[in-house]
């Protein structure tokens, strides 16, 4: 085998190896537009880990601070909080979508305009503690939209 064939394997070799450990899926990402002042903003997505995993980390270069976030309805009134983690059970969508959970982008350095492709990434870490991590790319929608627009 010469060298050139030996390179070509190689590089094939590698391409396999890492689609082989894309275990998570990142579908239907987008963000909502903001106003001008506004300081947050939240993402939504579709999230589908082959494997039992969970989502650990989020950042943005368009926030100071991105949290995970859960909303849900506790003695009549609707309730948001920062959550650590967000589990991502083996073959099911995980859905961050308004009013359930979602990641919010808190200390916007500007405004986010309806069209805007917001670099978002993700840290996933499986059951065997390896991490993944996803880089996505959301487009901000208007206030007024949903993603199924």
């Amino acid at each position: 085998m010469n060298n050139i064939n030996k390179i070509m394997m190689a590089v094939a070799a590698s391409v396999l190896a890492i689609s082989a450990q894309a275990q998570v899926t990142v579908s239907d990402a987008w963000v909502r537009a903001t106003v001008a002042q506004q300081k947050a903003t939240g993402a939504f997505m579709q999230i589908k880990s082959v494997k039992d995993a969970r989502l650990l980390e989020v950042r943005s270069p368009v926030a100071g601070v991105v949290e995970i976030h859960k909303m849900e309805m506790a003695d009549n009134v609707m309730k948001m909080r920062a959550i650590d983690t967000l589990d991502l059970p083996a073959g099911k969508v995980v859905e961050l979508k308004p009013g359930s959970y979602h990641i919010m982008l808190l200390d916007l350095k500007a405004q986010v305009k309806d069209g805007d492709v917001v670099p978002v990434t993700l840290v996933v870490e499986g059951k065997d503690k390896k991490r993944e991590t996803i880089e996505i790319k959301a487009t901000a929608k208007p206030l007024n939209q949903t993603a199924h627009h």
